[in-house]
């Protein structure tokens, strides 16, 4: 058994997170209404939907339904400080914003590794990388 020479090991490029938090999108085509709820979908925070009936819902987005028509799509949500889940047709959205603190920003694997060499060229012993706490 040979040894694996972890140079010439193929490395593929991370997802790169992007930072959507604070940007809103308006439903200006069903192609870019889809494209801002596939970003909702990997957003790692809340969002707040505003329907075309001018109320607005604020929450996690959970899941999502991708049907051929927007009527036939919708995406499901916790409601925040609401106990039950709702579904929310893609025809009812005017826009969505996202409005709360992304929790995944920054908390990539590569960032894990850097603290921690960070820490021990610092000469620290027994290191231990906590999460933060979540609002």
């Amino acid at each position: 058994m040979s040894a694996v020479n972890v140079e010439e090991l193929e490395v593929v490029p991370g997802f790169e997170h992007q930072n959507l938090q604070g940007q809103a999108f308006q439903a200006a085509s069903e192609d870019e209404l889809r494209e801002a709820l596939e970003k909702a979908f990997d957003y790692r925070g809340d969002v707040t939907i505003t329907l075309k009936n001018g109320t607005a819902v604020e929450g996690y987005i959970f899941d999502r339904r991708n049907g051929p028509t927007l009527a036939e799509s919708c995406v499901r949500l916790f409601p925040k400080n609401e106990p039950k889940k709702i579904s929310v047709a893609y025809s009812d959205i005017a826009g969505l914003a996202f409005t709360g603190r992304d929790t995944a920003a920054g908390k990539s694997w590569e960032a894990w590794v850097r603290k921690y060499w960070e820490k021990k060229r610092a000469g620290e012993k027994n290191i231990e990388l906590k999460p933060e706490k979540l609002d």
